[in-house]
């Protein structure tokens, strides 16, 4: 099938680019893909636009209920398919994928609620006025994600977009749009008015940047790396266009010698390489208090070697492939730079297997803070391991990158994780757990990790724009004037 744009409520052929879909466990091809030209995501605008302008969408919070359960309610009839595509898609385990669907169904489920129970907030005020305050969709959003979470991380942008009363043009990764196309299908068949959603797929250097330079965009929420959203934050800023940024991330998990060293070694394999540590959330930089770093270790790379790599759709899987050759060639120039700046390659790094993008996961000892492999984001299956003596220590090796979107904390001390985590320079901190997102929580970072939030009320209100009615009930003589 070639036709996977979905504009003004029909699918139609992209005019672009064309480019194989490949699948990262075999590199065979799944799906050839008509990307958008420049003028059909002008088009695709423009279809935003007049939805959101001649339609009653922005107005009726019934219809927009209506539609977010609906299309909760079927996603979650076909989770299965869903699944099974997102992993052929990223490489993903299946059970991973499956995990991913629940979550976008809930996702749509709980702004669908959020929505409809928000109240406009009215005041009295001393002149005998009314003030009442209540929140507005923005108009046009453009959403762009990556590729490690395609259909999750949309519905985490799409579900409170539409909620507010937005309409959207919606952007997945060229390497990984085939989920987004399906439900492009599913919001046709559930009725969405037409012109409400849009999807245009392409690079960012055509499709993306046109989204976020088009004067007909009112907001851009982006979900990548952050050389690219420091970009568009200053192409943003040119006409003060709204923008919610979700960026990258170098985040710590701090060990304590009172932790379980068994449990706290499953979670530090966990944390790092789940989703085959292409998460932005990866506690890729492991600090182990000193007086269990070297059985820790031990530990760790005994466990890290029996983790099982292979087909992402076999249920015993528990890492898949990375997403593409070039990512995994980035990955490998990371190690041989760990081993020049003269950190140890404890384990790890070795391609497996005649086809597919295969890495086992890496861990590097005896580096320093100041070391690339450190303070760079990897996006792989890499983590380094440093040892602390004391919480002021844990702290500044924490907070010692320019990322600070999240941190863990394995201890039986809570009081000294709650200190800790008052500390920590992050949008989102577990203590003695990791990675788990909470839809009514909100998600985002501090420092170069982002501006803005998702999840939660926040993510509601990331798409909306507060508007002030005073409201005087009868036209007085003013006075203020002699005459």
């Amino acid at each position: 099938m070639d036709k996977q744009l979905y504009m003004n409520g029909e699918m139609v052929r992209g005019e672009g680019n064309v480019r194989r879909i490949l699948n990262p466990s075999s590199e065979s091809t799944v799906a050839t893909v008509y990307e958008a030209s420049v003028k059909q995501v002008e088009m695709a605008i423009q279809a935003a636009r007049d939805a959101f302008n001649d339609s009653s969408w922005k107005e009726d919070i019934e219809e927009r209920t209506n539609f977010l359960l609906r299309i909760a309610d079927t996603l979650a009839e076909r989770r299965e398919e869903f699944a099974v595509l997102e992993t052929e898609n990223t490489g993903k385990p299946i059970r991973e994928a499956r995990l991913d669907v629940e979550d976008s169904v809930n996702c749509l489920r709980y702004y669908a609620k959020l929505v409809k129970d928000q109240q406009i907030e009215e005041t009295d005020q001393w002149d005998g006025s009314t003030s009442r305050i209540k929140n507005v969709p923005y108009g046009v959003t453009a959403l762009i994600v990556p590729w490690n979470f395609p259909l999750l991380l949309g519905i985490w942008k799409i579900a409170p977009a539409l909620a507010a009363g937005n309409t959207i043009v919606f952007k997945p990764s060229e390497l990984t749009p085939l989920t987004m196309i399906k439900l492009a299908e599913l919001m046709k068949k559930c009725a969405l008015p037409d012109g409400v959603f849009n999807l245009v797929i392409g690079d960012g250097q055509t499709v993306g940047q046109t989204l976020v330079t088009s004067e007909e965009v009112d907001k851009i929420s982006f979900t990548g790396g952050t050389k690219t959203g420091r970009t568009i934050n200053e192409q943003c800023a040119r006409t003060f266009k709204r923008v919610s940024l979700e960026l990258g991330g170098k985040s710590p998990l701090i060990v304590w010698d009172d932790a379980n060293i068994d449990q706290a070694v499953e979670w530090t394999i966990f944390g790092a390489f789940f989703n085959q540590g292409e998460v932005c959330v990866a506690s890729s930089r492991i600090l182990v208090h000193e007086n269990m770093y070297k059985p820790f270790i031990k530990k760790l790379i005994d466990k890290t070697k029996k983790i099982q790599l292979g087909n992402p759709l076999k249920e015993e899987t528990e890492m898949g492939p990375l997403i593409s050759k070039e990512h995994l060639e980035k990955i490998e120039s990371f190690i041989q730079l760990g081993k020049e700046e003269g950190a140890t390659l404890e384990v790890g790094g070795e391609r497996i297997g005649q086809k597919g993008f295969y890495l086992t996961p890496i861990i590097f000892t005896d580096v320093t803070l100041e070391m690339a492999i450190v303070q760079e984001e990897i996006f792989g299956p890499f983590c380094v391991i440093q040892s602390f003596s004391s919480e002021e220590e844990a702290i500044k090796l924490a907070n010692g990158t320019k990322f600070g979107l999240a941190a863990g904390i394995l201890s039986k001390d809570l009081a000294r994780c709650e200190r800790l985590a008052d500390r920590i320079q992050a949008g989102t901190i577990w203590i003695n757990s990791y990675h788990t997102p909470f839809v009514n929580a909100p998600w985002g970072g501090f420092k170069q990790s982002g501006i803005g939030r998702e999840l939660g009320p926040q993510g509601l209100a990331a798409y909306s724009e507060p508007k002030h009615i005073n409201l005087t009930p009868k036209l007085d003589k003013l006075g203020w004037y002699r005459f």
